[in-house]
């Protein structure tokens, strides 16, 4: 089997590189820091108009009629750059022809998705949903405790259009490009879950990769006793155990959006994870006391990465599922 990537999905992923070096760069990234959360004052439309949420909609839909693999590699890209927003629930909801104008960018759709305290993203307390006050629509796994029905709700999915209909708790949130909302009674949807977390892990890989690619960097920049201190070993090692987690999840998220199956999605899922959190924490290891300061970039990748964590799976979840499915001895579809 060849699991070289086409020439058809580089030239993909390296025009949705292309596209974010240009909207949104570092400038970008910071300036959308000082004015706070705001979706829409992104490069939001431009994505949707080059086909980040169209990617698996069907041609005669008017997407591009693609698949997971190609969708893992522009979500990867989209990690790289830190890019805010609901970007795997929206991809979800336009994939599913649930929400009209997600597939365009001109509707903004989130979910709760994320884990509350206490480990499952549901149960009394209710999920938390990011960017809930900027979102047309909440994907949410039956109905919400306001006397909102799920519409069309389908294999536990319900759509909830937000216009003052679902309210939430704001959440003090760890990422400060991420805002949080507890919708109490909200839990994860399950239909599309697996499929969630296989394209937040991408998120996290393309994460992992950059924090490698910015120590490795600074490693070589930076000078202590007359020499880059890249060139102590201690310093060697946390570079090269960061290239081997990456490329690890980068494996298993490539070899889990072909297989499509629960199980790969989950193993994809816990090792993105892990590259994602480690490889910041060896990233800013790397940096020294510049790591720690608002003004470096460091910091943003850890703490995105602390929540990406905890969305769609947390690593208990994914633990659990890839026992059964292992146990089951016949993998599931995602």
């Amino acid at each position: 089997m060849h699991f070289q990537l086409s020439e058809d999905q580089l030239a993909l992923r390296a025009g949705m590189r292309e596209l974010l070096a240009a909207r949104f760069d570092r400038d970008a990234l910071r300036a959308a820091l000082d004015r706070g959360a705001g979706v829409r004052q992104g490069p939001w439309r431009e994505l949707g108009e080059a086909g980040f949420f169209a990617l698996r909609v069907p041609e005669a839909a008017g997407g591009l009629g693609l698949g997971l693999p190609e969708a893992v590699l522009v979500f990867e890209e989209a990690g790289r750059a830190l890019l805010p927003g609901p970007l795997v629930a929206t991809e979800l909801a336009a994939a599913g022809g649930l929400v009209p104008g997600a597939a365009t960018g001109e509707a903004v759709v989130t979910a709760a998705d994320v884990a509350g305290p206490g480990g499952g993203g549901g149960g009394g307390g209710g999920a938390l949903v990011p960017y809930l006050a900027e979102s047309d629509a909440v994907l949410v796994a039956g109905d919400v405790d306001h006397g909102v029905g799920g519409l069309g709700g389908d294999g536990g999915v319900g759509v909830v259009r937000v216009a003052g209909a679902v309210r939430g708790e704001p959440v003090a949130a760890v990422d400060p490009l991420t805002p949080l909302h507890r919708v109490r009674g909200a839990a994860v949807p399950g239909r599309w879950r697996a499929q969630g977390a296989l394209l937040t892990a991408a998120l996290q890989l393309g994460s992992a990769a950059r924090s490698c690619e910015s120590a490795v960097r600074y490693a070589g920049e930076r000078e202590q006793f007359g020499q880059p201190v890249g060139g102590f070993q201690a310093v060697k090692h946390l570079c090269a155990d960061m290239l081997v987690r990456a490329e690890l999840a980068r494996a298993a998220v490539y070899a889990a959006a072909v297989t499509g199956t629960v199980a790969e999605a989950a193993g994809a899922k816990l090792l993105a994870d892990e590259a994602a959190v480690r490889n910041a924490r060896d990233c800013l290891q790397v940096h020294g006391g510049m790591g720690f300061t608002w003004e470096a970039d460091v910091h943003l990748h850890l703490k995105r990465a602390w929540l990406r964590a905890r969305q769609w799976w947390t690593a208990g979840e994914a633990e659990e599922l890839l026992a059964a499915e292992l146990a089951a001895g016949s993998p599931a579809s995602a």
